[in-house]
């Protein structure tokens, strides 16, 4: 019976979510220049609001799991909260992007060589640069710093935590480097070690999102379901919270206390329906930016929601590939009186 009702609760929160296809929220996106960086801040109010863990249906739906285990989240499941973004692939007949080394390149150079290498999904090259930047300077923490991201990526996990200790060692306070090691000791298990290094980057960087999402997920594993509802809740607000320590508790088999993060869930969701606006945004898109945009169907009175979403679409980012005119539509939430 109990399954049987979050199903149902389930099903009715992502319709009251899903009702308009895109709202204005807060996230975190990685820049392209700065893997372990902050994102563009430009493009923190464009994402659509959806359930925080795309497997939201899968774990309502899916077979039996053993209860008394928490179970970590798939690749998928946790994209959106880990430190280095998920790259394209680049086709071998692709045009080169990247410059060859140069033998006379001095560390920094080498530095930046190695993160377009890395941003550009180059492994093996960023590899090979970054560790002749740290060689040719040792006390360079931000090569360290993006080794540990390459070989996280290709899977060596040990070699990628000497590297980030290495960056620590150099640069202590380094918030993202903390949250790179925190994330990676997460991602193979050792939840307590995790837990020690994202306290720290959290105390050091208390508004990042994707900090405070990795703690959380940390805690929860943990079973500091409190302190990963909190944390949840700082980094994407009560909705995003209560969804977040719902689909926890519900992997580790706590159905009931999911159950009521769930209902506030969707009592939180139905109010900022209520309290939105809903405006049509009309658009041209050239090469993945918007360079045209038109409310259509403009009312008398409306002219601030209608500002606040035409500022909100000029903002959406398309792949660079895309081109064409699309139609949105925006809900804005109420706005304060002035």
């Amino acid at each position: 019976m109990l399954r049987r009702t979050l199903i149902v609760l389930s099903l009715t929160l992502i319709f009251v979510i899903g009702y308009e296809p895109l709202r204005s929220v807060h996230s975190i996106v990685m820049s392209k220049a700065e893997l372990v960086m902050l994102e563009k801040q430009d493009n923190a109010v464009v994402r659509v609001l959806k359930t925080p863990f795309k497997a939201i249906g899968r774990i309502f739906g899916r077979g039996k799991k053993d209860d008394n285990k928490v179970q970590r989240l798939s690749e998928k499941d946790v994209k959106k909260f880990e430190t280095a973004k998920v790259t394209r692939t680049v086709d071998a007949t692709s045009a080169p992007t990247v410059a060859p080394s140069n033998v006379d390149m001095g560390a920094q150079e080498r530095l930046e060589h190695g993160r377009v290498l890395l941003d550009e999904g180059n492994l093996n090259e960023a590899i090979a640069e970054l560790s002749l930047a740290t060689t040719t300077d040792p006390t360079l923490a931000e090569a360290y710093n993006l080794l540990g991201v390459a070989y996280h990526r290709k899977g060596l996990v040990e070699m990628a935590r000497r590297s980030f200790e290495g960056s620590l060692k150099i640069d202590k306070k380094n918030a993202q480097t903390l949250n790179n090691l925190g994330y990676l000791l997460y991602s193979n298990g050792d939840y307590k070690g995790a837990l020690d290094r994202l306290k720290k980057a959290a105390r050091l960087a208390p508004d990042d999102a994707r900090i405070l999402n990795n703690l959380a997920l940390a805690q929860s594993q943990l079973g500091k379901f409190d302190d990963a509802y909190k944390n949840f809740a700082r980094a994407g607000g009560e909705l995003n919270g209560r969804l977040n320590i719902a689909n926890r508790l519900e992997l580790a088999g706590r159905s009931e206390e999911a159950l009521k993060h769930y209902e506030v869930a969707r009592a939180v969701a139905a109010g900022q329906q209520a309290n939105s606006m809903a405006v049509t945004v009309a658009m041209e898109i050239t090469n993945g930016r918007v360079t045209y945009a038109a409310v259509e169907n403009r009312r008398p009175g409306m002219e601030a929601y209608e500002a606040s979403a035409l500022r909100i679409a000029r903002q959406r980012r398309y792949p660079s590939d895309k081109n064409g005119q699309e139609s949105i539509v925006v809900r804005v939430s109420s706005l304060p009186a002035s």
